[in-house]
């Protein structure tokens, strides 16, 4: 805490997220969700000038599919931050994105027990 008339430190982290989207405003959650996966398009190149933010993005997609979520959490950037450069590598071209899995929807009783009588007359 800061006593009155005293500034408060200015933290790196807040500054380079403000220097890593080049102070443009951050993209909603509507056009990547946090589930929304994500991974390189085939056979293409690294964008010229790319940032070090940009160029660890590739290397991590470039091993499959990861979520939003995943991808910001690697890097430890914020959300937003992730969903823009995102954005900005999808809008390019150089990403593929597939929408969120669909939500498990419940069985009904009958059919886990039929599952399990028979599961247990293979086993023993």
């Amino acid at each position: 805490m800061t006593t009155p008339g005293e500034e408060a430190p200015v933290t790196s982290d807040f500054v380079r997220s403000y220097v890593i989207t080049g102070g443009r405003d951050l993209p909603s959650s509507d056009e990547l969700a946090l589930h929304t996966l994500v991974t390189l398009a085939p056979e293409r190149t690294l964008p010229l000038g790319a940032g070090p933010e940009v160029r660890a993005i590739w290397e991590l997609c470039a091993g499959g599919y990861l979520s939003v979520a995943e991808v910001a959490g690697h890097l430890g950037l914020p959300v937003g931050v992730a969903r823009l450069l995102l954005t900005d590598l999808s809008e390019q071209g150089h990403l593929l994105r597939r929408a969120e899995p669909p939500r498990a929807q419940n069985v009904d009783r009958a059919t886990l027990e039929k599952v399990l009588n028979g599961l247990q007359s293979l086993i023993g």
